[in-house]
């Protein structure tokens, strides 16, 4: 049996950053479903707000634009400790060698986003996910007690009176693990869309596990929906155009190519993600069309190439120069609000189990995330959560007590075309604004795949932990929807674990 103090699920921002943040005399182990940087923490292109050296703004002013965005439903303790601790978390990127964008007088470069008031999001070019991520990773890989496991799925967890032990599928080899506290931070549920900004692992999988454990899970159905997305109508995981281009002078327009936010929002393209989204829906109603465009080729084009090279650079390879055209776009599934309901420490409701980033619900989102909160989320909260972990662990070397897992055996692979199907309900139900005829009838489907995967005898690999956590993820979202609809939900909650 391999036993750590701590095991982390998940290799995102959250996951590194927990990891960086943990006693170093406390043995730790990180899972990483598939290669180290494939995650959405990678993907994420505007950047990191928060107020760090900036006499004129405020954490106040930033906990405002938080809460309008989030309509007001935001929880005001967790809100206050994002805001407030976030020059402590943007200080410590800066110390572990971030490479922030400069001024040329020395100071960083903060850009603006849809919701904010104030310049106040840190960045480096439009790959600030990605540099955070590498950064995080090069100092973690330097510490000698933590460990990191590629391509290693979580298959099972089960509660022990120690801690935890978990069946982990590496290199097709079946590991039991113990753990005295375990750490989910396995991002979020994109997958279960047809079309999704995030990166193929996201698949609801801590979510799905921690629910199954007994873990209360709050307001999966709190989705955020991209407002612009690269309309390339092929792909499932669609480019994201980021927030940034609009809060650098974008606009947005119809298939007449109209501009027609000042219609919807007297905030323009700086409207909140969900507000531009749900514009875009009314648009297309009034219009008869799904073409939209983002068009922010009236900028200078060296300007333009500079502040979004990786986008210029991708559009370019899709055959849209976005210095001289508009480009297509429509809203897309991009971020999730709810999830494990955990405390200001990161603590669920299951003791010893912590879930920080996109798969924890802190409140701090509200309805609605306000840009570039996200990642600034995963830093406070992996880190608090690391604290509260030293502070428990300090002194305490109880002995560990596995559960014997039985080593699975069947070859059974679960039948084609379920993931396909799950996609197809939760975008024909759930797609910015729910669909109340097909929210029923997929609701109704989604419980039947359920119990299919978890009563059946298949094989435990990745192409099944993955759809039973997607079939999880939708039975959640949309009971909520049609409790939300109809006013109650008539059926066996039974986790079938």
């Amino acid at each position: 049996m391999n036993n750590y103090d701590v095991i982390i699920v998940g290799c995102g921002a959250a996951g590194l950053y927990g990891a960086l943040n943990l006693d170093p005399s406390l043995k730790v182990l990180v899972l990483s479903k598939r290669e180290l940087t494939l995650c959405n923490s990678s993907l994420a292109q505007g950047g990191i707000a928060g107020v760090y050296n900036s006499p004129e703004d405020s954490p106040e002013f930033h906990k405002h634009d938080t809460f309008i965005a989030g309509g007001y439903e935001n929880d005001p303790v967790s809100t206050d400790v994002l805001v407030n601790e976030a020059k402590i978390d943007i200080a410590r990127l800066i110390e572990l060698g971030c490479d922030f964008d400069k001024l040329p007088n020395g100071d960083y470069h903060r850009t603006l986003e849809g919701g904010h008031g104030m310049h106040r999001i840190f960045h480096h070019k439009d790959a600030t996910g990605f540099e955070i991520e590498t950064t995080l990773l090069r100092n973690v890989q330097q510490k000698e007690n933590v460990t990191i496991w590629e391509n290693s799925v979580m298959t099972r967890i089960r509660r022990t009176k120690t801690g935890f032990s978990l069946l982990v599928l590496k290199d097709e080899e079946y590991i039991p693990c113990a753990c005295h506290f375990c750490i989910f931070a396995t991002g979020g549920i994109g997958r279960v869309y047809e079309y999704t900004t995030n990166s193929s692992i996201a698949t609801g999988d801590g979510i799905a596990a921690a629910y199954r454990l007994g873990a209360e899970i709050k307001n999966l159905s709190y989705i955020q929906f991209h407002p612009t997305a690269f309309n390339n109508r092929h792909t499932r995981e669609c480019f994201l155009i980021s927030e940034a281009v609009r809060g650098e002078g974008a606009y947005l327009k119809n298939c007449h190519m109209e501009r027609f936010m000042q219609n919807y929002d007297k905030r323009l393209e700086l409207a909140p993600r969900d507000v531009v989204s749900h514009s875009i829906i009314f648009e297309s109603k009034k219009t008869g069309s799904d073409e939209f465009y983002l068009d922010i080729s009236h900028k200078d084009p060296e300007f333009v190439k500079n502040r979004f090279p990786m986008i210029y650079k991708n559009l370019l390879e899709a055959g849209y120069d976005m210095t001289k055209e508009p480009v297509p776009i429509f809203p897309c599934q991009h971020y999730l609000m709810g999830g494990i309901k955990v405390d200001i420490y990161s603590r669920t409701t299951i003791d010893g189990l912590y879930a920080c980033g996109e798969c924890s619900c802190t409140g701090v989102h509200g309805n609605n995330r306000l840009a570039s909160n996200s990642l600034l989320e995963a830093l406070v909260f992996s880190r608090r959560a690391a604290g509260d972990i030293n502070t428990r662990a300090a002194g305490r070397r109880p002995e560990f007590i596995n559960y014997h897992f039985t080593m699975p055996t069947s070859t059974e692979h679960i039948p084609k075309g379920l993931r396909t199907e799950i996609r197809h309900i939760m975008q024909s139900a759930y797609f910015v604004m729910p669909n109340i005829k097909a929210l029923a009838d997929g609701y109704e489907r989604i419980i039947e795949i359920k119990q299919l995967l978890d009563r059946g005898n298949f094989k435990l690999d990745r192409d099944y932990v993955e759809a039973r956590s997607l079939a999880t993820v939708a039975f959640i979202v949309l009971g909520e929807a049609y409790q939300i609809a109809f006013g109650s939900v008539d059926i066996d909650y039974e986790s079938g674990f």
